[in-house]
């Protein structure tokens, strides 16, 4: 087994799968609350399947950050989440600063609400706005207006948090450089700890994927990116990954975590995790019943996969590449349980054409490389 110095900080992944309504661009595992939400049989089915999670352990370690995820987890009452957070923690024990983060969209937003999430122990607030602007959220399917989404951080200041994340996407349907621009601009002004700000992309079963909207030019896209970049480096907020910034001391720890190959338990319908048994030959995947109904009843078990050892290095460059810090060789090894060998020729390939960059064993993408992470990727595909 691995030793319990050796393994990384453990999180855990919480997923709620119910929303208002379904946005055309989304391809996470989410459900209109037609009819209501099960709250009560909802949170006992995550309870047993976390105690279920807890018993594959090799060892029990302390959770370093929980993450409520969907969907919008903020539909769910105060009451529930109460109980799911009390339940939890006398399954397993938390970190002192262990970072809890509750997904939260405008339109779910009532001041008293929120007052008792942050009553509860959650301290991380990250609010689904995606535009400042009425046109564009109406395209983009939210089901908030403009006045909303600025009137959310306020209620979420007076609720006590203080660490917030706006979500941003640029590169939206017939929008205007000014616009995009202007989006940016309000969400620094309002001053969030954390920024994710990020291009719309259309994934396949979605609406748009099916039906198309009319998107912006590639190379206006690029410079919409790169004038949001350089506003928000100008205003103290550091690109640490590809779609996050973050003022100093404000990274999310539980994405960290996950970028860095760290271990993460996925409850709720849809959840996926991964967890260190034995390296290298002991790393599993798992994933549950993507159904709410199905995963209520337990009807279909817990996918549990090892990584294949040919595979594990892409497994471990797709997520360590996309931090600006990149990684260090000694970790690889560490996290994998593989020689730094094991990389090559591709990580050689990448260095001779400064797709990467290697400075005092720590590799990192070149500004290049970042620009097109795929062509490094491809070198590693098995």
């Amino acid at each position: 087994m691995v030793n319990n110095q050796n393994l990384p900080p453990l999180s855990l992944y919480i997923h709620f799968p119910w929303c208002i309504r379904k946005c055309p661009y989304c391809d996470f595992n989410s459900h209109e609350a037609k009819t209501g939400i099960p709250e009560r049989r909802y949170i006992d089915a995550l309870l047993q399947d976390l105690a279920a999670e807890l018993t594959a352990l090799s060892e029990l370690r302390p959770l370093g950050s929980i993450f409520m995820g969907g969907g919008t987890p903020s539909l769910f009452s105060p009451a529930m989440l109460q109980l799911l957070l009390q339940e939890i923690r006398q399954l397993i024990p938390f970190t002192e600063d262990c970072e809890t983060t509750l997904e939260a969209n405008p339109g779910s937003f009532e001041s008293v609400k929120f007052q008792e999430f942050h009553a509860l122990g959650i301290n991380r607030l990250s609010i689904g706005i995606q535009s400042f602007q009425d046109k564009h959220l109406q395209k983009l399917g939210r089901v908030h207006n403009a006045q909303e989404a600025l009137s959310a951080v306020e209620i979420a200041r007076q609720a006590g948090f203080t660490n917030i994340n706006l979500d941003l996407m640029f590169g939206l349907p017939e929008q205007t450089d000014r616009e995009a621009v202007q989006d940016i601009q309000t969400a620094i002004a309002l001053q969030p700890q954390h920024i994710s700000f990020y291009q719309l992309t259309l994934e396949p079963n979605t609406y748009f994927h099916k039906y198309p909207p009319r998107l912006p030019e590639d190379d206006q896209i690029y410079a919409l990116q790169q004038a949001g970049q350089q506003l928000l480096a100008e205003s103290g907020y550091r690109q640490y990954e590809i779609s996050a910034y973050a003022q100093p001391d404000f990274q999310c720890r539980h994405n960290r975590n996950y970028w860095q190959f760290g271990d993460y338990l996925g409850i709720g319908a849809g959840a996926h995790g991964k967890i260190s048994e034995r390296l290298p030959d002991r790393i599993i995947r798992t994933s549950k019943a993507r159904n709410p109904e199905q995963y209520m009843q337990q009807t279909l078990p817990t996918i549990r996969q090892a990584i294949a050892l040919p595979e594990l290095p892409l497994e471990f460059l797709m997520n360590q590449l996309r931090l600006k810090d990149g990684f260090k060789l000694s970790e690889y090894s560490e996290l994998t349980g593989l020689s730094v060998q094991s990389l090559e020729p591709g990580l050689s390939q990448c260095l001779q054409q400064k797709l990467l960059l290697e400075q005092q064993q720590n590799i990192s993408c070149s500004p290049q490389g970042w620009d097109f992470l795929d062509l490094i990727l491809e070198k590693f595909v098995v």
